[in-house]
């Protein structure tokens, strides 16, 4: 996109992934996916942070209902 939207990872076109490697995920960093989704028009993103100790709980899935 040209108004500077730069995804970390598109994947088939269809999510948008933000990789975050940080203490935790603060409740402003759903809100920037969403954004990002709606200005792409996809559906769904994924917060991954490498911060974890265990991967999964670092993942937060954000939907957006278009």
């Amino acid at each position: 996109m040209d108004i500077g939207f730069r995804a970390d990872l598109i994947v088939e076109q269809s999510v948008v992934v933000e990789i975050k490697s940080i203490e935790t995920i603060a409740p402003v960093h759903p809100k920037v996916l969403l954004t990002y989704l709606r200005l792409s028009d996809k559906r769904v993103g994924l917060i991954i942070n490498f911060n974890e100790v265990v991967l999964k709980n670092g993942i937060k899935r954000v939907v957006n209902n278009l």
